[in-house]
């Protein structure tokens, strides 16, 4: 059998020390995530992180840089391969409906993010935020 890990992206927007998270309902609870998704046909993965972020908080950002590329096995056997880029916010459209299952989005400190961690969707949450707080981030044009 073939494997083929779900290609995903994944966006921290920080400002002013706040992290732009979401909050969804996800296998009968609610949980914490950046927002994220899977990359669709015909897009670029800088493409993919853009459209997710306003698809799920309503807010228009600029892809600054890649923070890391990351595997990860769920509790489903599935595994994702996790492009997890970085960005600033740009503006925000309240108007916009929220992609099906987001609840809200929220901008939280990693103190707030961190006193919520059983509400995380997945360790590569944390992971990611401290990646792009603590370790060298990577320029767009790394990805061809």
């Amino acid at each position: 059998m073939r494997f083929l890990p779900h290609v995903t992206v994944a966006t921290i927007v920080e400002d002013g020390g706040r992290f732009l998270m979401v909050e969804e309902y996800r296998d009968n609870r609610i949980v914490l995530n950046q927002p994220a998704g899977h990359l669709e046909a015909d897009e670029s993965l800088i493409e993919a992180a853009g459209r997710e972020v306003l698809e799920e908080t309503a807010w228009n950002v600029e892809i600054l840089g890649l923070v890391g590329l990351y595997l990860f096995k769920a509790d489903n056997g599935t595994t994702y391969q996790r492009s997890c880029f970085h960005g600033r916010p740009v503006s925000v459209e309240p108007s916009r409906a929220l992609d099906e299952g987001i609840l809200r989005a929220i901008w939280m400190s990693l103190e707030e993010i961190e006193a919520r961690r059983a509400d995380l969707r997945s360790p590569l949450v944390l992971n990611c935020i401290r990646d792009f707080l603590n370790k060298p981030l990577y320029p767009l044009d790394l990805i061809r």
